[in-house]
Formats: C-alpha cells, structure tokens, sequence
C-alpha cells in the first residue's frame, strides 16, 4: 500500500495579529488574561491536578490551545502556592513541510525548558489507513504512545494536554450519539496501565477565548495538517451542531458543561451506577432476575 497523496504541505506559521485601539485593546486582554487564569486555577484546584514537586509536561502541538495553555500555566507557576516544574514536549511527527523551526524558536525565546520527540508516524498513519479514510484514531493512539513512553523515561508526574470546556462537551456528544454511552472527557484520569496522571487545565475554559487570546498573543500557529480536509468526521458533526446551538440560544453550551459536573446517577438508567433494585423493596419480598422472569414459554392467549 503507497503512502497517501492527498496531504499537502503544511503552509508557514500564522503569525496572528489585531488591529485595534492600543487602550483598549490592553485593558480587553489584560481582562481576557485574568479570566484564563482564574478559570485554570479553579480547574486545578477542583480536581487537584497539580501538587507540590509536580514536573508537568505540557504537550505542546503549536496549535492554539496547548500554546495558550502553556502561556497561562507559566503565569500561574509565578504564585503558584506549591513549587512545580514545567516542561514543553513536542511530537514531530514528520509530516511533510513541518516547520521544525518555528517551537524551538519560540520555546527559546520565552525560557521554557522543552524537548522536541522525533517519530515518524505520520508514514506510518498514511501507510496503514487507506485513502479518504479518518487518522484521527490511529494518529491519536500513536502519539499517544509516545508521549506517554517519554513522560516515564524522565520522571514527569503530570501530562498536560490543551483540551478546552467545548472539547469536553463535544466528547459527551460523540459517546452518547455514536457509542451509546454517557462519558467524555474528564479534566483528570489515570491512564489505562496506570502510570500517567493526564491533567486538563483548560477545562473551563471556552474554545472562543482561546483563539481570542491566541490573536492577541501572536502565537505562531502551525496547522495541523495531516488528516487533510476529512470534512465528514464526527467530531465535525458534533461542532458544527453546538454551534448552532450557541447562534440560536447563547449560553447553551456552558450550561451542557455545567451539567457534566452535576451527575444525578438515580435519575438515569444504570444499574450498576445507581442500586435501583434495592429502592423501595419490602424485607423478605422475592426480586427474581430477569432469567426467572423470562423461562419458560409465554402463556397462550385463549380469549
């Protein structure tokens, strides 16, 4: 099998700029800074993701969020009232036309320790996955994989991913609406072998200020481009209905995220969540499982 065609070099960085009253322009993103770090702030600390002698490593794909993540992390480390350490890590995955250049520069330019993975998985996502096909799994799990080796190679605590409050919502979406179930993406888990604590210090924060504090900043964003255009994915789906959504009814999806945080379990349907054959059952009355109520042939209807 050829490698893909379909995937164009990636296009030089977007150096992101605003136009506008130099005043007033200030005091908005002088406020917009303060709102970033109050929200990851109570993120922290509501699920305690950072603690004293953390080293956090901040995954850093050159992409808005984890830029802006990294950004508000270091303004939060400064008072911080528990002493952490904070590495950059990126994962070159080779794709053709990457601007190798454009992080270490950066990274250099603001004093953040960082390291640059080199893995080229981007032959193999195009190699294996046939033409049209989505990445996205495949890419996830390899780069996945690679962060998590490098995270237990040097001794880091926490992996600091940039996912935001819509990426949360959009997650619960795509489970309920794809994979019928009721789960996301939570600010905080323990990785599957159990040996990463994967932090989300952005998850309380909207998509919208992001990119909005990303312009103000300049980041210089490098596109991802290796999944091409793949205008039919779910997750797609999934963001072009919240949008509408928040055009029609503003607020909405702050509510849904809201609502992710306010589990009723009894009000549900599970089980083995909530103990719903206990709820009102009399002592001594038999409660016969669903073998007993359904052995045997159903009686004929003589009338």
């Amino acid at each position: 099998m050829t490698a893909m065609s379909a995937v164009l070099p990636l296009p030089d960085p977007v150096l992101r700029r605003t136009v506008a009253d130099p005043r007033h322009a200030g005091h908005a993103q002088g406020k917009l800074a303060r709102r970033l770090r109050r929200q990851v702030g109570q993120a922290i600390a509501d699920f305690g993701m950072i603690e004293d002698g953390d080293k956090v490593m901040v995954c850093l794909s050159g992409g808005k969020d984890s830029y802006t993540l990294l950004n508000i992390l270091l303004q939060l480390q400064k008072k911080a009232p528990v002493r952490f350490e904070l590495v950059a890590v990126n994962l070159d995955q080779k794709q053709p036309g990457f601007p190798a250049h454009v992080l270490p520069e950066y990274l250099e330019r603001v004093g953040v320790p960082f390291h640059i993975i080199e893995q080229d998985t981007y032959s193999v996502v195009s190699r294996v996955i046939p033409e049209g096909k989505t990445m996205c799994s495949l890419c996830s799990r390899l780069r996945r994989g690679s962060l998590y080796r490098y995270a237990e190679e040097n001794g880091f605590t926490k992996i600091a991913l940039g996912h935001h409050r819509d990426d949360l919502v959009a997650t619960f979406f795509l489970n309920l609406f794809f994979h019928a179930k009721l789960s996301g993406m939570p600010p905080k888990l323990l990785s599957d072998n159990g040996k990463h604590v994967v932090i989300r210090p952005l998850a309380y924060v909207r998509e919208d200020d992001i990119a909005e504090y990303a312009d103000a900043k300049a980041f210089p964003i490098i596109p991802c481009n290796l999944c091409g255009s793949q205008e039919n994915l779910q997750r797609k789906q999934v963001k072009k209905m919240m949008d509408a959504w928040e055009r029609d009814t503003p607020g909405r999806i702050e509510t849904i995220a809201r609502a992710l945080g306010d589990i009723r379990p009894s009000q549900l349907s599970d089980p083995a969540l909530f103990d719903f054959r206990s709820l009102g059952h009399r002592d001594g009355a038999a409660l016969p499982g669903a073998d007993q109520w359904l052995a045997g042939d159903p009686v004929a209807d003589d009338t």
